[in-house]
């Protein structure tokens, strides 16, 4: 039997919070768009040169098809904990609390990791407009503040202003595509970025391990499924928006990119200057003044992901307190707010301690902090979109079977088999991800895999300590009127 806490329950976010445009919102604000596009998407040009676009389209369609299996199986997990309620109701209830506990680490080193962004483009931009220098951490410290507040405040209000710092840094960066089509880039235009032999050639494999990147956390829209406005309809129509805008928008601006330097001179151009290929893009077809623009929205950008990340990891704790896995203190909400405010705080205690540690350590917030911490998410992420779409055929050819052939095993096994090929690729290249040595990139993938392991070994321990609370794992639910009702639970 599901169940459904009462409101009364403490454990209870809130209700029809969030419509269709708001979950979108939150999502795409949680990849950062701009802070993509010119810090990351750079590398992306360097591994697979004018491919990059066509790249994004590839990794889009195989997304599309994850989206297909994942949002069926919502129909019958509705749960702030998706990967770990999905996986559990699938694999069982020892691989769903691994899953709950790699899908922790995973979006804490995503959201993390983000300070040591926002931290450097704060101290840069602060020194070249006031020549004062300020240490990176301070605005990472008052940056965790910020997102504290707001995280409290409820998902309404997080919702508003990240609606508002989404459309600028996009608009931002269509600017710069105008600008570029209308001096007609770097010459005749080219559509080579689109062709299949460009793109699907083994020497793009390293642009592939990177590219999927761009979709991490585009699955966050079923963590809010509890507090969406319309139920699950909502949730899936959200989904599918964010994975088409993710695919076709990349797609674009990375093409507008290539026309403005040139397909045979792409590569090149991000081996003579990775960092600065996009702002040099944006100095030479956009007046100054966008320039300064785009610097100032780098900063709203990465802020944008930090909250919209902080309210998915906090939400994932906030499943797991509800659930008996975390201290039942993180399943409780705030009265006023209904925000999941211990498991919040937290995460945020988390974040301070992670950045008070490289301050007084003196470690690099960017090589040490930015690329570690978002590589233990990307690794993570992709093993959990594997594993979650395993348990999507497993649950839905058992228990649902007459929702056809298409969502219960082609969509979901096809995107299976591509995404045990890009988790293969992404741990064969995992230095162009960390920028690190062999000793640090095994302790990186020790770490997903001792969360893994800690986090079956933490239910096996429940069911021979608890087994009533273990028989209750993955069981809330939430329908679409929040009532109690049957659910299958699946082999677990």
């Amino acid at each position: 039997m599901a169940t459904t806490p009462t409101p009364g329950s403490g454990g209870r976010l809130a209700t029809n919070a969030m419509g269709t445009n708001d979950l979108v919102f939150t999502v795409l604000a949680a990849l950062a768009p701009l802070t993509l596009i010119v810090a990351v998407a750079p590398l992306h040009f360097l591994k697979g040169g004018a491919a990059v676009p066509g790249g994004y389209l590839v990794a889009g369609g195989v997304m599309a098809l994850f989206a297909v299996g994942f949002m069926t199986m919502s129909k019958y997990v509705r749960n702030a904990g998706a990967f770990y309620a999905t996986i559990t109701r699938g694999l069982g209830r020892p691989l769903g609390s691994g899953a709950a506990t790699l899908a922790l680490l995973a979006y804490n080193g995503l959201q993390i990791s983000t300070y040591g962004a926002l931290g450097l483009y704060g101290a840069d931009s602060f020194e070249k407009y006031t020549g004062v220098s300020v240490p990176w951490w301070a605005f990472a410290l008052v940056a965790i503040a910020l997102v504290a507040l707001l995280g409290f405040r409820g998902i309404q209000t997080s919702a508003k202003i990240l609606a508002v710092l989404l459309v600028l840094e996009v608009a931002v960066l269509v600017v710069l595509a105008v600008f570029v089509l209308a001096k007609g880039g770097a010459g005749e235009t080219s559509f080579t970025s689109f062709n299949p032999g460009t793109v699907l050639t083994p020497s793009n494999a390293a642009m592939f391990a990177l590219v999927f990147g761009a979709f991490m956390g585009f699955e966050s829209t079923a963590i809010f499924s509890e507090e969406a406005r319309g139920g699950i309809r909502t949730v899936r129509r959200a989904t599918y928006i964010a994975v088409a805008f993710i695919g076709i928008f990349y797609a674009f601006i990375t093409w507008t990119i290539v026309h403005a330097v040139g397909a045979d001179g792409i590569k090149s151009a991000a081996e003579q200057d990775t960092a600065g290929l996009v702002t040099g893009i944006f100095d030479r077809y956009t007046p100054g003044a966008i320039g300064s623009v785009m610097e100032i929205l780098l900063l709203t950008s990465a802020f944008a992901a930090l909250l919209a990340l902080h309210n998915a990891a906090n939400r994932y704790l906030f499943a797991l307190g509800r659930e008996g896995l975390m201290p039942a203190a993180f399943g409780r909400t705030h009265p006023r707010t209904r925000s999941p405010y211990l498991a919040g705080a937290a995460q945020t205690a988390l974040a301070a301690v992670v950045v008070a540690s490289w301050a007084v350590f003196g470690l690099d917030p960017y090589l040490e902090l930015l690329l570690w911490g978002s590589s233990i998410g990307f690794l993570g992420i992709i093993a959990l979109w594997a594993l979650c779409c395993l348990a999507v055929i497993v649950f839905l050819r058992k228990n649902a079977p007459e929702s056809g052939l298409w969502r219960t095993l082609i969509a979901p096994g096809l995107s299976f088999a591509a995404l045990c090929l890009i988790l293969g690729l992404t741990i064969a290249n995992i230095s162009l991800l960390t920028g690190a040595g062999t000793t640090t990139n095994a302790v990186l993938l020790g770490l997903c895999a001792v969360a893994f392991a800690a986090g079956i070994g933490s239910a096996l321990s429940l069911r021979s300590r608890a087994p009533r609370r273990y028989a209750g794992l993955a069981t809330t639910n939430f329908d679409e009127q929040t009532s109690e009702r049957p659910v299958p639970a699946g082999q677990v």
